[in-house]
């Protein structure tokens, strides 16, 4: 039995359901945004700010930052297994990925919550 060790999930079926519940959270999320933005056309700063100062709205970006985590390592990590064939590349490229999402995730969630 062959393992995936850098895999998110167990097995590919569920890579494959996380992926799509992360992009129905992305797409979400943007109509959301979008419509927002039509439906105020002259936005002021204090009115945007008012809308993430609200505990819902925080906890919507938060999912979607995290969304965007998970979507993009395993669509990455998919990518590299299958176009990088030498090892050690494919784990410096994986490791790279991993390491600029947890830090794109932290520093929005530092951004968002004000930590």
């Amino acid at each position: 039995m062959v393992t995936q060790v850098t895999s998110f999930g167990r097995s590919g079926l569920y890579d494959w359901m996380v992926q799509r519940v992360s992009a129905v959270v992305l797409s979400l999320y943007t109509i959301f945004i979008v419509g927002y933005l039509v439906l105020n056309p002259e936005l002021t700063y204090d009115q945007w700010s008012g809308l993430f100062e609200t505990t819902w709205m925080r906890i919507f970006s938060l999912l979607t930052f995290l969304s965007i985590g998970v979507h993009s390592w395993i669509g990455l990590w998919s990518i590299s297994t299958d176009y990088i064939k030498a090892t050690g590349v494919r784990f410096f490229f994986q490791a790279l990925c991993g390491l600029t999402m947890f830090v794109y995730v932290v520093w929005g969630v530092q951004a968002l919550w004000g930590l």
